[in-house]
């Protein structure tokens, strides 16, 4: 019996040592990683930027099978938020701050311990250096977790050492897979849309269409306007040189509308038209190259371009749908003028003037006159 009580002591004080251990650590930690990634440095801060396609990524994630994710309608820039509920517990993520494909900070809490996390991405020599790095403060709960698992530093290291290879096994596949296919002369009918227009930077139009072509949509639905297809970006100009373009953030609606006075959503009419369609299949990155493969079929076949407007793409298939880069569809249209058919004219030979024929007079016996009478 008394030696129970020495082990029952022993574990007592065992436990209030150990107690005051991890109550006397520091609860400040730091943890920062570094990799190279395989792809453009705006690829890598969009796909990043967008909490949905963590799934692809974090390691936490995609080890756990059981996990629990909840999105809320903002999942992309400031704002953007995103939860979880695992086997190792539950937590919560919001961007606080962004700066276009340089850097993203955002605000964790994970198991009652809450941290500040930084993104930075800079060009380098084979693509893009990601720096992931996390600066918290610790609870109690979780300072015992870390006392028995090798430390704050090994556990989130570890993490973001698996997901920092698996952002770079993901993007490499699904960014840098794609395929054009130039279909061909093809014909656009009619419609009739609603739209924003505006000039934008070539570099800013992919970010651009996320915002207005929700805003476009969001008010169909409170107005109670039926769709009518695709959203599409009408190119009234595209100057390369400059780097900018006019545009029309276009969603096709059933019938014609009048929007009231005022209204930064306006109203239009695509009139039909023919065209040399050309579809993109994988990341918007690549529209370029499907642009280049349309207008060299256009001067191979000596096309004739209309004009009227620059092209049309339309988003057969967008993130909305489909996160995955690799499976997107864009359907992109050059106008061009349609070729003039020549009638045949039916011309009438000329008539020939016929000359008249001079018969002389009958020459009359005046016996046979006398007689007649």
């Amino acid at each position: 019996m008394r030696i129970l009580k020495y082990l029952f002591l022993l574990l007592l004080l065992s436990f209030v040592a150990l107690s005051i251990f991890v109550a006397t650590q520091k609860g400040d930690f730091t943890v920062e990683r570094s990799q190279i990634i395989n792809s453009p440095k705006s690829n890598v801060y969009n796909f990043v930027n967008d909490f949905k396609n963590w799934e692809d990524f974090g390691s936490w994630i995609t080890e756990d099978p059981e996990i629990k994710i909840t999105y809320p309608q903002k999942t992309i820039g400031v704002g953007a938020y995103y939860s979880w509920e695992g086997k190792d517990g539950s937590g919560n993520m919001k961007t606080i701050f962004v700066k276009e494909n340089d850097s993203i900070s955002q605000k964790m809490d994970y198991n009652g311990s809450s941290s500040a996390v930084f993104w930075t991405f800079k060009d380098t020599v084979g693509g893009t250096k990601v720096t992931w790095k996390t600066i918290g403060k610790m609870s109690f709960s979780m300072k015992v977790y870390t006392a028995f698992n090798g430390g704050m530093d090994k556990i989130i290291g570890v993490m973001y050492e698996k997901s920092l290879s698996k952002l770079d096994k993901t993007l490499d596949f699904e960014i840098n897979t794609y395929k054009v296919k130039v279909d061909g002369l093809t014909k656009i009918a009619p419609t009739y849309y609603l739209k924003q227009t505006f000039t934008s930077k070539l570099s800013k139009v992919t970010k651009n269409s996320r915002i207005v072509f929700f805003k476009i949509i969001d008010f169909c639905n409170k107005n109670d306007i039926e769709r009518n297809g695709k959203p599409f970006l009408l190119y009234h100009t595209y100057d390369l040189a400059n780097g900018l373009a006019r545009i029309s953030f276009c969603v096709p609606i059933k019938s014609q509308i009048l929007t009231s006075s005022g209204s930064d959503i306006l109203t239009g009419k695509l009139e039909g038209f023919e065209a040399v369609k050309t579809t993109l299949t994988g990341d918007y990155s690549h529209t370029k190259k499907a642009m280049d493969k349309a207008m060299g079929f256009i001067n191979s076949n000596k096309i004739i371009v209309d004009p009227t407007f620059s092209h049309l793409e339309i988003f057969k298939i967008s993130r909305s749908e489909i996160k995955n880069p690799s499976r997107w569809v864009t359907e992109i249209y050059y106008p061009i003028k349609p070729k003039v058919i020549p009638v045949s004219t039916y011309i009438p030979a000329p008539i020939k003037k016929v000359e008249a024929v001079k018969v002389p007079a009958p020459v009359i016996n005046k016996e046979e006159e006398q007689s007649e009478f």
